[in-house]
């Protein structure tokens, strides 16, 4: 038998083994298996940079826990060759997630990262998707989200992990319309998820149609775009077209969980939108209450659909992390709920 023809085998059975298990704990986990885009981020120093997978237990209810594994630079290959895929199995249990997105680093000629689409990249991915059922736990698959890129004449061998110590100038721009740098690496994941029959998420359209609409301009309001002096954290500017800032996290991942819960329908009744949220692991829009309450109280909250700061609505609700919060103080006049996650709670 080929290599793929015993995927598709094990596929199916490992698939029926995956219906009938549950976790007999009520929690979900959802595990996250990716890069930059995805990932954790350092947060001292108050830095701004953000992955999308940090800010997505936001938008879930407690039902679920996100265990975030994606890792800045990480491709499919150096994710399994490094022993994180084999962590991510150990914790593994039946009825858990595991979202898988990688695509950014697979590009790069780096012999440690390379993979080929349509063959070795699509090799892990099925790698993933079989393992992952074999655990007893449901494979998504998205594509690599959209770079920002209004230039025709792009490098794509351009490593991302070195935008981080670019300095802010303008850009170079020759093109109105977003012009794509992954290519057939966008293909892989819809061609696996198709022939072994797992969710699909197109994130690269979903947040292509985002940037494109924003334009230019305001498509930089989601990325880690800062002129000198105008965050601490970055006191030389940066010009990142990758990698997401706070508000262009929160903006990718609650549109993304929306795309997921229509996929995925068993995850529909935990997704969780809110107006604003805060928490201190900076998984939230704002570290401070108080902070998010002024802004409220201005008649502001962040649009989730990248438009920057919009009019707040009649009644604002605020997502309020696990640990102890000062109460803040709430004019009169501002209408507020707040939405306290276990292990919140407010002290005098």
């Amino acid at each position: 038998m080929s290599r793929k023809g015993f995927y598709v085998f094990f596929m199916a059975i490992a698939g029926l083994l995956s219906l009938s298990a549950f976790s007999g704990d009520d929690t979900i986990t959802v595990f996250m298996i990716g890069d930059s885009t995805m990932a954790n981020k350092d947060i001292s120093g108050d830095k701004q940079e953000r992955g999308w997978g940090m800010v997505l237990q936001s938008y879930f209810t407690d039902h679920v826990r996100v265990d975030n594994h994606a890792v800045n630079g990480r491709s499919s290959k150096s994710f399994i060759d490094e022993g994180r895929w084999e962590k991510v199995l150990e914790k593994l249990k039946p009825g858990d997630y595991v979202f898988i997105q990688f695509g950014h680093n697979d590009e790069k000629p780096n012999p440690d990262r390379h993979t080929d689409p349509g063959s070795t990249f699509d090799d892990n991915l099925r790698r993933f998707v079989v393992e992952t059922r074999a655990k007893g736990g449901i494979p998504v698959l998205f594509n690599a989200v959209v770079r920002r890129n209004f230039h025709l004449q792009t490098d794509n061998t351009v490593d991302d992990e070195s935008l981080r110590n670019t300095v802010y100038e303008d850009e170079v721009v020759n093109s109105d319309t977003l012009v794509d740098t992954h290519g057939a690496y966008l293909l892989s994941p819809r061609n696996v998820a198709r022939e072994l029959h797992v969710p699909f998420v197109d994130a690269n359209k979903i947040t292509h149609d985002i940037e494109q609409n924003l334009g230019v301009l305001g498509s930089r309001r989601l990325h880690m775009w800062f002129k000198p002096d105008e965050h601490p954290s970055v006191p030389k500017g940066r010009k990142d077209n990758t990698h997401y800032n706070i508000y262009g996290a929160h903006v990718v991942a609650g549109i993304l969980i929306d795309e997921i819960a229509k996929k995925v329908p068993a995850l529909t009744p935990f997704v969780n939108h809110h107006d604003i949220s805060v928490a201190k692991d900076g998984s939230g829009h704002y570290f401070s209450l108080q902070e998010a309450v002024d802004v409220v109280a201005k008649g502001f909250i962040p649009s989730p659909k990248g438009l920057g700061m919009v009019k707040a609505p009649k009644t604002v609700t605020i997502l309020v992390g696990e640990g102890k919060w000062e109460k803040p103080r709430v004019p009169a006049n501002v209408d507020i709920r707040f939405d306290m996650r276990p292990g919140a709670q407010f002290i005098k």
